[in-house]
């Protein structure tokens, strides 16, 4: 593995991992919002349990697709390359 590949690899998923920070932040922060109007405007029906779960369950999947699978798709793999590869013939 080159250098520059390293690099690179290693920079895909530093920002990976931001992404999945931004998104667990909003998510918290749009949730609460949500939660604080669901109980100041109609306390006896939590509305607000609807987006949260549903929310909840991409959070959990993204989370899983970072941490835990940790898979790189070889499709994707295949489209980067293809697209280098294009990108070196235009320079020609």
């Amino acid at each position: 593995m080159e250098n520059t590949e390293a690099y690179q690899k290693a920079k895909k998923k530093v920002r990976a991992r931001l992404g999945f920070k931004v998104h667990l932040a909003v998510y918290i922060a749009v949730n609460a919002i949500l939660i604080s109007i669901n109980l100041i405007n109609s306390p006896d029906y939590l509305w607000a349990i609807w987006p949260l779960m549903g929310w909840g369950i991409a959070i959990f999947w993204h989370a899983m697709n970072l941490y835990v699978l940790n898979k790189e798709s070889g499709v994707t793999e295949n489209m980067i390359r293809k697209e280098m590869d294009r990108q070196l013939l235009k320079k020609e």
